[in-house]
């Protein structure tokens, strides 16, 4: 309920500062959350928060690291869009309540990946082993681009342990 409720409020407030600002700042907000179709018809972008669905699934571990992968998933009817990067104002909840994790990011960040129907990308959430840490069954982020970030915040589900050290991947192509 927390999360829908926050995707509307951004949705309508993205929606309402891009009209409000006109002239070519909006043309350029407009491009990363429409596009336009083969057919010539405005489509919403596959990336922006409400056109997507993220889910967080355990990854093998490596030395020294568990590892979580945030896979992203678009219906039929939305735009392809590109990513690049790791996600940024990345926070975990558990059972709504806010964990006092600060996550950090590794990996090459200018790569940029086609994400859409058919096309799924995924990222990588790395945290350090040693501790109990904190347990979280939500993560939220803002996706960027090649040229900056998508307006709004995306949300995952899935069980996951974080701990200060943590960090976050560049989002890559598949599942």
């Amino acid at each position: 309920m927390r999360t829908t409720t926050r995707k509307i409020a951004v949705t309508a407030a993205a929606t309402a500062l891009v009209g409000a600002l006109g002239g070519g700042t909006a043309a350029h907000a407009s491009s990363s959350t429409t596009a336009t179709s083969a057919d010539g018809n405005a489509a919403p972008s596959a990336c922006r928060p409400a056109n997507h669905i993220a889910k967080i699934g355990a990854a093998p571990a490596t030395s020294g690291h568990r590892h979580y992968r945030v896979t992203l998933t678009a219906a039929p009817g939305y735009e392809p869009c590109r990513l690049a990067g790791s996600p940024t104002d990345v926070r975990f909840y558990h059972h709504g309540s806010l964990d006092g994790v600060t996550a950090g990011r590794y990996g090459p960040q200018h790569m940029a990946v086609t994400f859409g129907p058919g096309h799924p990308v995924h990222f990588d959430i790395q945290v350090p082993h040693g501790s109990a840490g904190a347990p979280a069954d939500e993560a939220t982020f803002t996706l960027r681009t090649p040229d900056g970030v998508i307006p709004g915040e995306s949300s995952a589900r899935g069980r996951l342990v974080v701990d200060a050290g943590t960090a976050i991947g560049p989002v890559r192509p598949g599942a």
